[in-house]
């Protein structure tokens, strides 16, 4: 059969009901795990692909798992003859330099899905666990210096056989987890909803026949490649540079630069990432898959949003990175953190994009993951890992959005109420911070201070992130936003803020707290010119002080609140 021989109109409903089963696969995920990581955070991804490992449909979870479930899925046809794929085998895998993910606490599973006897595709998901083993409870510790530290390595494996679950491949990983019933729970989970894929895709098959569906998925992947040639096309040929610092990586050592050129020729596109610093000691190094699901977000997001959920572009962007640095590490670096240096990779391609498309680029964000991880003593075992949230950066027509997740993650807020039912936790402050947004004609989105108080006897603190030394930058004249801080004990005589972003194993006592403020954003435009009504009601809220106003905006206040328009125009006129 051609591609003629399928209709359009066929071809977008099999591609929406193939993402209605993606969709479908993360609710039965979500509703079926034990961990808030996956059940209220929602830190998981879910996809379709067919048979010769394309992706061809994801549901729109969290950007950074774009691509990493590829890696099993090719693993599995480059490895195995396809008559060794057998219906009711299931596999799982999370290591990073083989195949599995992007970091080890990321479990991938993947079912090949047959239909009348024939491989038709694979039902894959990928979940964030929160706990594999490693050094420290959550395995997700910025400070770690070889993945052999990180947790259990996971190869290609397979957790089940022929429709039963491989009882030794279940109690391998669980042995090597800090909560073995809630890893038991959680890959059942995921389990539940490989089979949910594998069912719907094999009765997606069954209504239209392989033949429609198989052509009607290479229109796809076809579409979605046309669509990102046709935007680099619009984009002026060239090569557009740009580069920022991550936070270093041991105290005392020199920051990290990542660098990229963006290069545009007619409609093919290139990323080249020479110039970016080396390797680093520590879990912030970035492994193939990583990068390019990076690459990939950073490209839809600024070029065309409306790119298909699938896999039809990836081969045409080019990317190069030098092996040895930290866009590509050599093994067994550390990456259990690899996510702080993604988003900054993230900002240098989106940076350098604002050259080639102005105006559709927003200032900084606040581009950290600010992980937090808290464990409790034995007797009451608890591991809680949360993200904070911070600002988005401003755009060219609107302000930057407060407390959000941004470029490669998306998970969710664990709600205060879940928190502090399932953990012996107290949220004692959960607030927007005041000025951390970048001052701008479009003011920059705000960070996130949150109090956290133990309750139980004990606890390890362990967390990582950056944006605590170079701060979001700000664009076309707007500011930068504020950067991000750790702080033990805040507002008592043992006070002590953290030295850099990447800590493990903080013990803590009843009673301690521990201050999170995340970073805000950058702002866009000049300051001058906001509106005067715009920033008092931003002071109002309590997002501008009135001393920011006065000092950054050249806004005068009166007593009430209201601007005062002349003393106002005179301080802009000065």
């Amino acid at each position: 059969m051609t591609t003629s021989d399928v209709d359009q109109v066929t071809v977008q409903v099999i591609g929406n009901a193939m993402l209605s089963v993606a969709e479908e696969m993360g609710a039965v995920l979500r509703r079926a795990s034990y961990s808030t990581n996956i059940k209220e955070r929602v830190d998981c991804s879910t996809a379709l692909f067919d048979a010769h490992g394309q992706l061809v449909a994801q549901a729109e979870h969290i950007p950074i798992h774009m691509g990493s479930m590829k890696g099993l899925v090719q693993s599995l046809l480059d490895d195995k003859d396809t008559r060794q794929l057998c219906p009711g085998d299931v596999y799982i895998t999370n290591d990073p330099y083989t195949g599995g993910g992007t970091h080890l606490p990321d479990i991938t599973m993947a079912a090949p899905v047959f239909h009348e006897g024939a491989l038709v595709g694979f039902s894959a998901n990928i979940a964030h666990h929160s706990d594999v083993g490693g050094h420290v409870p959550g395995s997700n510790s910025g400070d770690s210096t070889s993945i052999f530290q990180e947790g259990l390595r996971i190869p290609a494996v397979r957790f089940m056989i022929g429709g039963a679950v491989n009882e030794e491949v279940l109690a391998f990983v669980t042995l090597n987890s800090r909560l073995p019933e809630e890893r038991r729970g959680d890959l059942l989970a995921q389990l539940a909803a490989v089979h949910t894929g594998g069912r719907r895709f094999s009765e997606l098959h069954a209504k239209y026949g392989s033949t429609v569906i198989d052509t009607a998925s290479g229109q796809l992947l076809d579409y979605a490649r046309r669509r990102l040639e046709v935007a680099v096309a619009a984009i002026p040929d060239g090569t557009y540079r740009a580069s920022d610092w991550l936070d270093s990586d041991v105290p005392g050592q020199e920051p990290i630069r990542i660098q990229t050129a963006v290069t545009v020729s007619g409609s093919e596109i290139s990323i080249d990432f020479d110039g970016t610093g080396r390797q680093a000691d520590v879990a912030i190094n970035v492994v193939r898959s990583a990068l390019e699901a990076t690459v990939y977000y950073a490209l839809k997001a600024a070029l065309d949003p409306e790119i298909p959920a699938n896999g039809g572009f990836f081969d045409a962007v080019r990317i190069d990175a030098p092996f040895g640095s930290i866009v590509n590490p050599r093994p067994p670096a550390a990456v259990a953190a690899r996510t702080d240096a993604c988003q900054r990779v993230a900002d240098v391609l989106l940076a350098a994009l604002a050259v080639a498309v102005p105006g559709r680029v927003p200032a900084g964000s606040h581009s950290s993951i600010t992980y937090v991880t808290f464990a409790g003593p034995d007797d009451e075992f608890f591991v809680y890992p949360e993200v904070i949230a911070g600002g988005a950066g401003a755009r060219s027509d609107r302000d930057g959005l407060d407390a959000v997740q941004v470029h490669v993650t998306n998970s969710s807020n664990l709600p205060i109420e879940a928190l502090e039912i399932e953990y012996p936790l107290r949220v004692d402050t959960y607030e927007l911070i005041t000025d951390s947004g970048g001052a701008g004609c479009y003011r920059g989105g705000l960070g996130v201070r949150r109090d956290i108080r133990v309750l139980s006897r004990r606890a390890d603190f362990s967390a990582h992130a950056d944006r605590q030394t170079f701060p979001p930058l700000g664009l076309a004249g707007g500011e930068d936003g504020t950067t991000g801080a750790f702080v033990l004990r805040p507002g008592t005589d043992r006070q002590e803020r953290l030295p850099g972003g990447r800590v493990s194993g903080i013990s803590l006592r009843a009673g301690d707290v521990v201050r999170i403020e995340s970073p805000g954003s950058g702002g866009y435009g000049d300051p001058r010119r906001r509106p005067a009504e715009l920033v008092a009601h931003d002071v109002a809220q309590g997002r501008v002080s009135p001393a920011s106003a006065r000092e950054r905006y050249g806004v005068v206040l009166l007593p009430d609140g209201s601007p005062d328009v002349d003393a106002t125009a005179r301080l802009r006129e000065e």
